[in-house]
């Protein structure tokens, strides 16, 4: 009993926070207001600077709030291993590009269209895997993956809409940005996520300790990326202009989501992740539909949806493989 109430919490944790971050990002690079919108790579910098607090909490409590053994630990695990801290700066560097990307794709494409589309990362983990850790997937998954480019096609396909020639070049040139953005978020998570896999099983550190080191190589990255990009703004304005509770929430969800989810996600096998990504989908659908209001669904985009829906049920359908630790 007790076993399945934590496979059901983990499930609502899954939909709440995928579907909370997607609509919300979405929401706050859209909200019309007075002054400057925040600064993207800013957001991107101070998620990683709480991530790296709270992963210093949880270890602090692990090591029973000892601030000596707390101390021991970061020398031992960082100071002491320089070169596997530095095989860190790849997949941090890499993340921190796709986190920048995300704000991209979002503040050009609706939410129901990014989830949907974002769901070929599991297409590039799937095939970086094979070529990196020398997995083998079954005949349900690689029919998965074809199910799912079939599906992302449709869904990108085309729709004929009444509007002004500017208007549709504009929302041309902002769908052509934001699926760009989505796809090189897609192929930058599939290959960080399984070179992290591939760090961890070689290592038997803390996956807090190793989310640390993440975050110290992020928030350098990061605050290259702001000042390189937004420079002059945050000279003039200061890194925090536009920031309001939206924004607040944003950072938060982006920060500590991911290690909400890396705690329960050992009690959520295959189906259960797909049960939580369709109702993400369903759920940004009808929330960018009827409150967003700036997505119309067509019956082609359906299609699409229903076919990414089945392929992320098909491939976590055949065995259960080790669980993805994408980057918490």
């Amino acid at each position: 009993m007790a076993s399945s109430r934590l496979k059901y919490l983990s499930l609502g944790v899954l939909v709440f926070q995928t579907t909370s971050l997607v609509l919300t990002m979405r929401y706050s690079r859209t909200l019309q207001g007075d002054g400057h919108r925040y600064l993207a790579s800013s957001a991107v910098v101070v998620a990683e600077f709480m991530k790296i607090i709270t992963c210093l909490l949880l270890v602090f409590k692990e090591h029973s709030y000892s601030v000596r053994a707390l101390s021991s630990i970061l020398r031992q695990e960082i100071a002491h291993k320089p070169i596997e801290t530095l095989k860190l700066a790849i997949p941090s560097g890499i993340y921190t590009l796709q986190n920048n990307l995300l704000y991209v794709a979002l503040s050009n494409l609706d939410a129901a269209t990014y989830q949907v589309t974002y769901q070929l990362k599991i297409l590039t983990t799937a095939l970086f895997s094979v070529s990196m850790l020398g997995r083998r997937l079954g005949v349900y998954q690689w029919l998965s993956l074809l199910i799912l480019m079939a599906g992302v096609a449709l869904v990108q396909w085309p729709s004929e809409s009444p509007g002004t020639p500017e208007k549709e070049q504009l929302s041309a040139g902002s769908q052509f940005v934001g699926v760009a953005a989505v796809l090189v978020a897609c192929f930058s998570s599939g290959f960080a996520g399984v070179y992290f896999e591939k760090i961890l099983k070689e290592t038997k550190q803390s996956v807090w300790v190793r989310n640390i080191q993440l975050g110290m190589f992020g928030l350098v990255f990061g605050l290259m990326g702001m000042f390189a990009y937004d420079g002059e703004r945050v000279q003039e304005s200061g890194m925090f202009q536009g920031y309001n509770t939206v924004t607040w929430i944003v950072v938060a969800l982006q920060a500590l989501g991911g290690l909400v989810i890396a705690a329960v996600i050992k009690y959520a096998d295959n189906i259960l992740k797909g049960f939580a990504t369709s109702l993400s989908i369903i759920l940004s659908t009808l929330i960018s539909y009827f409150w967003l209001q700036d997505f119309d669904p067509t019956s082609v985009f359906f299609m699409g949806a229903v076919l990414v829906i089945t392929a992320t049920f098909l491939y976590g359908y055949e065995g259960k493989p080790s669980p993805n630790p994408s980057r918490a």
